[in-house]
C-alpha cells in the first residue's frame, strides 16, 4: 500500500511520499486562480469549484478566499454555500451534505499528528474522515477535529471547539463543545432569539414550504 492509498485509509502516512506533495501543488494553482478572480468575473466560481472538490451539488457557493490540501476528499451536498475564510484539511474525506450554511473563518482538520514526539518527527500523521449532515448551519470562526459527525438539522453556535459527535436536531456550542438543548416545532416562529417573522416573510414562507 503506496502513501496515499495508506492517507485514504485514515492509516499513518507521510505527505511528501508517492505524488501527494505534487498533487497538493496542483491543488494550490487552482486555489490560487480561485482566489484571484476578479469580482466582476465570480459568476466563473461555481464551474471552478465543481471542477476543484470532489462532488457537489448543482449549486456550490463559496466565497473567496477558500483553502484546502487536495479537494477531491471534499464533497459537498445540493445548495451548499460557505462565506469567507472557510478552511479545510482534506487529507481524510470531508462529506457534507445538503442545505448546508457555513459561516466567515471556519476550519475543518481531518489532519493530526502522534502526540509522542519521537513517533510525530518521523513524519507520520493521518487523516481522519469528518461527516456533516444535511440542513447544518455553522457559526463563525468554529473549528471542528477530525473523526467528528455532525447529525442533520445541527446548529453549531460561534467559536465552537467540535471535538465530539453531535447528535441530528441539536443545538451546540463552546469549547469545549456542549450540547445546549433539541431544537423542536416551537422553534419555527421564531428568526432570531424572541423576534418572530413578520406576516409578509411568514405568509411567504408557508408558501414554498407547499411546493
Amino acid at each position: 500500500m503506496n502513501h496515499k492509498e495508506r492517507m485514504l485509509n485514515e492509516l499513518p502516512y507521510k505527505a511528501w511520499m508517492d505524488g501527494l506533495e505534487e498533487e497538493r501543488m496542483l491543488c494550490r494553482e487552482k486555489i490560487y486562480e480561485y482566489n484571484h478572480l476578479h469580482p466582476r468575473e465570480h459568476q466563473k466560481l461555481p464551474e471552478m469549484m465543481k471542477e476543484l472538490l470532489g462532488k457537489t451539488g448543482e449549486t456550490v457557493n463559496i466565497v473567496p478566499p477558500f483553502h484546502c490540501d487536495y479537494g477531491y476528499n471534499i464533497e459537498v451536498g445540493e445548495n451548499f454555500f460557505a462565506n469567507y475564510n472557510f478552511l479545510v484539511l482534506d487529507v481524510g474525506k470531508v462529506l457534507i451534505g445538503d442545505n448546508v450554511q457555513v459561516a466567515p473563518n471556519v476550519a475543518i482538520y481531518t489532519a493530526g499528528h502522534p502526540l509522542h514526539a519521537e513517533m510525530r518527527n518521523t513524519g507520520y500523521e493521518y487523516g481522519i474522515n469528518v461527516t456533516i449532515g444535511d440542513n447544518v448551519w455553522i457559526g463563525g470562526n468554529t473549528v471542528i477535529l477530525p473523526g467528528v459527525t455532525i447529525g442533520d438539522n445541527v446548529v453549531i453556535g460561534a467559536g465552537s471547539v467540535v471535538g465530539k459527535d453531535v447528535p441530528a436536531n441539536m443545538i451546540a456550542v463552546g469549547n469545549p463543545l456542549r450540547i445546549i438543548r433539541e431544537i423542536t416545532e416551537e422553534d419555527r416562529p421564531y428568526y432570531y432569539k424572541d423576534r418572530t417573522y413578520d406576516e409578509e416573510s411568514w405568509n411567504e414562507i408557508q408558501e414554498m414550504l407547499k411546493k
